[in-house]
């Protein structure tokens, strides 16, 4: 379907480079983004009452006490 949508210049630059790096239209794009900022959030999983946070990814690195320090610092 064709319509005209009004895009700022910045969201239009961000759709074009991420569909060429998926290799997809930029309405394709839009859509994928479009669709999935319109489906209703899941609820946090709660253990005990508590939120649970989503595990990382199994190749991230493990945060250490001195990135943490740094972080903090700001250094």
């Amino acid at each position: 379907m064709r319509t005209t949508l009004d895009v700022d210049d910045d969201v239009l630059q961000a759709v074009k480079e991420l569909a060429a790096v998926r290799r997809l239209t930029a309405g394709r794009v839009i859509s994928e983004l479009a669709r999935a900022a319109l489906q209703p959030s899941r609820p946090a999983r709660t253990r005990n009452g508590v939120p649970v946070l989503p595990c990382r990814p199994p190749d991230a690195r493990r945060p250490t006490m001195k990135l943490v320090n740094e972080l903090r610092d700001g250094e």
